[in-house]
């Protein structure tokens, strides 16, 4: 179960933020950068999601969604069992029509046999037929009748008839049919209408609700930008200092072994078993030593400060958004140290140093007994750590909770012997980058930063520029470059009718077309994933849409195949963003 905390006062991070400013990184006789202080919780937002409140809402709203998956499961039904007994009762009447059409005509030439035969005193003669009858095909039916009518005539009108009542019995069931499924429909157009009420009352709750999350997440991204901004500050004054005293970081190679020898000039940085660190160092000085970090740790730390601020997003490695393995990766790779690029992987080869030596650029491995390995950042100090964090939904600074800490890796140290990362147990979620992974069929199951489909704060979302269009950020930055480059082929951006979809937006969509429509909370609109397009996408074949086929995938974004052509339900205005 997830624990819950109280929501801090308004301006507690910001006050943090102030009063850290000047604490320094390392608890050691060395001086190293200063970190502002971040809030308590991953991100400084993790305490908007933890609310009661909130999840009460939500479950209600997953029940509604579930019922509403339910009744249009069986709206289905209910419709393809009208249209079929809308066709059985348009073959009956048509039987109807055509056996009184044949008895007509049965009577209709039994009349004229008898009219004939009365002006002619009863002797019927071909003759008679002829001189009483019109068009000459009527006249040869007629005389090649006469011999049926002379033998069978009320047999033959009888036989008429019945096929006449037995196809009014079939119109007289088809029907009743008909009216039993009209029922039916009814019956369940009205459910639907009742469940499409209870989702408006919770959607007024939820969003009454969700603007108070806003208001909070709003004001914590400020706060928390304020500690991303100091502690970039502090460590570039850190590296100025260094610079200062003439210190040129050295390569990782040359603090491999402090017992064996350090650069001229630099001492042994202590360790907590009274031994000496490998990988750093420090220049002695007064009031405090400096310390030196291997020239390569310098390189990805400071790459790592540069992506503060980027979106988070599963799967992605940059520039625009980042996963916590793929920053952790890249920042390291460009300081020419290969390492794996998701968290398992970085667990298994980074070489292990105490939790209490922890050093900047060290990587930091979190996770629980229950869900197993559950994030990765790099250490700043024994407090603090930079991640792509899957619950603030950014890169961002965060607190280091020492208590969920399974393993403090060293880069610079080279790999050690892979170790297999631990996993969930008992049934617990995964998590990754500090979010749970929930099952695609989880009800009601929250995504990327913790929300619920459509209950995302717009303060969470990043605009596109147009007409109040928001997505995912790594989806609206690609989606952004992906319209530079259709303007160039085409003189004008992409046209947009429809990006994030908000639950309550869902709900009155469906209301409007429940057949075609995504039953609320289930849409990829309200993961702020998809979007609804025009200016010739819209149709299938247009050069337009044919510029997207071949170029969307350039920049993430698909086409999904159930909206491909023949596939039931076509829709070549919808686009989906998968991700880099």
């Amino acid at each position: 179960m997830r624990s819950r905390s109280r929501p801090a006062a308004p301006g507690r991070a910001a006050a943090l933020a102030l009063a850290g400013a000047a604490a320094l990184l390392l608890a050691v006789p060395t001086a190293g950068p200063a970190a502002a202080a971040p809030s308590d919780q991953p991100g400084g937002t993790s305490r908007v999601l933890d609310s009661e409140a909130l999840d009460r809402l939500q479950q209600r709203a997953a029940e509604v969604q579930a019922d509403l998956q339910r009744r249009q499961a069986e709206v289905a039904v209910a419709r393809q069992a009208l249209t079929d007994a809308e066709a059985e009762v348009a073959a009956a009447r048509t039987a109807v029509d055509d056996a009184e059409g044949e008895l007509a005509r049965y009577r209709t030439v039994v009349a004229q046999y008898a009219a004939a035969a009365y002006r002619d005193g009863g002797a019927l003669t071909p003759l008679t037929v002829l001189l009483a009858g019109g068009d000459p095909g009527d006249v040869v039916a007629a005389l090649g009748y006469l011999e049926a009518v002379d033998a069978h005539t009320a047999e033959v009108v009888g036989e008429a008839e019945r096929q006449r009542q037995a196809a009014l019995a079939q119109r007289g069931a088809a029907d009743a049919a008909l009216d039993q499924a009209r029922g039916r429909a009814d019956e369940l157009a009205g459910e639907v209408a009742d469940l499409e009420a209870s989702a408006a009352a919770v959607t007024a709750e939820l969003d009454a609700a969700l603007a108070d999350v806003d208001r909070q997440l709003a004001q914590l991204q400020r706060e928390q930008v304020d500690v991303d901004v100091q502690t970039a500050a502090n460590w570039r004054a850190h590296l100025d200092r260094l610079g200062a005293a003439g210190v040129q970081p050295p390569p990782a190679a040359a603090l491999l072994d402090p017992v064996a020898g350090l650069p001229a000039g630099l001492a042994p940085v202590g360790a907590a078993d009274g031994g000496a660190q490998p990988g750093a160092a420090q220049l002695p000085r007064q009031p405090t030593s400096l310390l030196v970090l291997p020239a390569e740790t310098v390189t990805a730390v400071t790459a790592a400060m540069d992506a503060l601020g980027r979106p988070y997003a599963p799967g992605t490695a940059g520039p625009d958004s980042w996963d916590c393995g793929s920053l952790v990766s890249s920042v390291y790779g460009a300081a020419g140290v290969d390492l794996p690029d998701d968290q398992a992987g970085l667990y298994a080869v980074t070489t292990p140093v105490d939790l209490a030596d922890v050093l900047p650029g060290d990587l930091v491995f979190l996770g629980t007994p229950e869900a197993g390995l559950g994030h990765v950042g790099i250490a700043l100090d024994r407090q603090t750590m930079l991640a792509a964090d899957g619950r603030a939904g950014a890169v961002v600074v965060r607190r280091l909770p020492a208590d969920q800490v399974l393993h403090v890796g060293r880069p610079s140290l080279g790999p050690r012997p892979e170790q297999p990362a631990p996993g969930p147990t008992g049934g617990a979620l995964p998590v990754e980058c500090g979010n749970p992974v929930y099952p695609p069929s989880s009800a009601g199951g929250r995504s990327w930063g913790g929300y619920p489909n459509g209950l995302i704060p717009p303060s969470a979302l990043c605009p596109l520029g147009v007409a109040g269009h928001a997505l995912r950020c790594d989806a609206a930055a690609a989606w952004r470059a992906m319209s530079e480059a259709f303007a160039d082929a085409f003189g004008e951006p992409v046209c947009i009718t429809d990006s994030y979809r908000t639950y309550a937006g869902q709900v009155r969509l469906y209301g409007e077309k429940p057949a075609l429509a995504a039953v609320p909370g289930t849409s990829n609109h309200g993961w702020g994933l998809a979007v609804d397009l025009c200016g010739g996408i819209e149709t299938f074949g247009t050069p337009q849409y044919a510029w997207m086929v071949a170029n969307a995938g350039r920049f993430g974004w698909l086409h999904p195949t159930w909206a491909d052509p023949g596939n039931g339900r076509e829709e070549p205005w919808h686009w989906e963003y998968a991700g880099g």
